[in-house]
């Protein structure tokens, strides 16, 4: 029974022993890993201290851990690299020939002039983004190019209103008109003939440019520089076109889709679409007109001259007084006398009526870049093939119907009777004078009607031709005829244009109201 106790007993304390060495092992590996955790004892006689160092000195050495792995630096993106003919347009057209050309506007010219100048930059501009977008982008579909292209006939619309709204402007109208002649010209990358197009507006542009040279060659060089200047952009766009779009707009066949370009531009914080052009600038001021001569003020000053009052007058010969001849007594009327230079005038000789004026042959041909129609009586008409850049003129015809099929730049309708037109899209303005019994009916957008010196006319427009501005001068029996809403296509409501107007002074300004009458 003894011999199994102390067994027992023997058993127990071998077990107390394992458990404290373990213990300090695991003391001296916390130690090893931190050295502050050491705790300073007093000596024992135990074994521990013996164990411990055997442990220690048995004990690997703790592992150092690891570095982090290093983070790779970022390796930057390949630089796109901008197409040739991005590069050959802003080198050639902006930088060689536009910048000049503003820089010479801005030291001489107008106000005007020099806004309508900031128009065309802006306009090149346009044209240069979209470029761009050809040259990274595959051809979309129809839609999505229009949308590209909204900006080009805001840009020409915008020139030509600079134009209209200075027309008093004399001194600068005829530059101003020599740059509206050019604004169509950014055309070019919808005409299946972009060199023929640039080629045609060039013409037009030297045809009124020379008009300018003539009537500033002995006054100011700068104007003929000027000129020069502006005629050289176009050559250069010429050029450029040629080489780089000879058969029509080149957009990249491995390019992107436009939407994904638009996307990547917006995220890589790109410029966003241009902005509207701005309005056209104010006309100027008319002068004061001067005070006129005469009046009881002239004549007191006169008689205030003195003796000075009779230096004028002529002396009378005795053959023209009448107490000293009794014939121009009884005539009681002095003959004038008869000067030289009028015993051999020959009398002027009438010009013919116009009524009985020879008919002259009818015409129908493309002239350039505009259609003319003259002449032609009782006719039906149709303008197929038009281009954004050419315009339709009508003259001098009578009874006749012109169907106009496409966009176009403008349509002017001048001295015809009794002539319809139907137009489908103007790009700046359709213009009537002296046209009475007009029809004009319009199938898509027209941003401009404007009527001069025409009684009795219709005009038909389309619910997408509702914000047309109608300007009417010396103009009667106007009547516009407004799609119905709601109705089929063809139903129309018509409605007159005020003829008759109030005027008061308020203010010392003259307001002017329409006269409304009721009952």
């Amino acid at each position: 029974m003894s011999h199994v106790s102390s067994s027992g007993l023997h058993s127990l304390a071998t077990l107390v022993k394992r458990l404290e060495a373990a213990a300090s092992r695991f003391e001296d590996i916390a130690l090893v890993i931190d050295p502050s955790l050491r705790i300073e004892s007093a000596p024992s006689d135990s074994p521990q201290p013996a164990v411990r160092e055997s442990l220690r000195l048995d004990a690997p050495p703790p592992s150092i851990p690891a570095p982090p792995p290093a983070v790779p630096s970022a390796v930057p993106a390949p630089a796109v690299e901008t197409p040739k003919s991005v590069v050959a347009y802003q080198e050639r057209v902006i930088n060689e020939e536009l910048k000049p050309f503003i820089e010479l506007t801005n030291e001489f010219a107008s106000a005007n002039v020099t806004a309508t100048i900031s128009l065309v930059q802006k306009q090149f501009d346009i044209l240069g983004d979209f470029l761009k977008v050809a040259a990274s982008c595959q051809k979309p579909d129809q839609k999505s190019l229009e949308g590209l292209l909204s900006p080009f006939p805001q840009s020409i619309e915008a020139i030509s209103r600079a134009k209209e709204a200075n027309r008093r402007d004399r001194d600068w109208y005829s530059h101003l008109t020599v740059v509206a002649e050019g604004a169509p010209v950014i055309g070019w990358v919808v005409n299946p003939k972009p060199v023929q197009a640039v080629i045609d507006i060039k013409d037009s542009v030297v045809y009124y440019g020379n008009k300018l040279k003539k009537e500033y060659k002995d006054k100011d060089p700068k104007h003929l520089k000027w000129v020069d200047s502006y005629v050289a952009i176009l050559d250069a766009l010429q050029a450029y076109v040629k080489e780089y779009h000879t058969m029509g707009l080149t957009w990249n066949p491995k390019g992107i889709p436009v939407e994904q370009y638009k996307s990547s531009a917006a995220s890589a914080g790109g410029s966003p679409p241009p902005p509207p052009p701005p309005p056209p600038p104010a006309p100027p001021k008319a002068p004061a007109a001067a005070a006129p001569a005469g009046g009881a003020a002239a004549v007191f000053a006169e008689l205030n001259r003195g003796e000075d009052v009779t230096k004028g007058l002529r002396k009378v010969d005795k053959s023209e007084m009448t107490h000293k001849n009794p014939a121009l007594r009884a005539g009681s009327v002095v003959p004038a006398s008869i000067s030289s230079t009028a015993v051999g005038k020959k009398p002027i000789k009438p010009s013919k009526p116009h009524a009985l004026a020879g008919k002259k042959p009818p015409k129908f041909v493309l002239d350039g870049n505009k259609w003319l129609i003259e002449f032609q009586e009782n006719e039906t008409i149709t303008v197929e093939n038009v281009e954004i850049s050419q315009s339709v003129n009508i003259f001098g015809c009578k009874g006749s119907t012109i169907l106009i099929k496409g966009k176009v730049n403008a349509v002017n309708i001048i001295n015809s009777t009794k002539t319809s037109v139907l137009v489908q899209s103007v790009v700046s303005s359709i213009s009537v004078t002296a046209s009475p019994s007009f029809q004009l009916q319009i199938t898509a957008t027209a941003p401009m009607i404007q009527l001069d010196s025409t009684d009795s006319g219709q005009i038909y427009l389309s619910k997408d031709s509702l914000n047309t501005e109608i300007t009417t001068a010396k103009c009667s029996a106007i009547n516009i005829s407004l799609p119905v809403e709601g109705e089929e296509d063809g139903v129309f409501e018509e409605q007159p244009v005020p003829e008759m107007f109030k005027t008061v002074v308020k203010n010392g300004k003259l307001v002017t109201t329409v006269v409304e009458h009721s009952g």
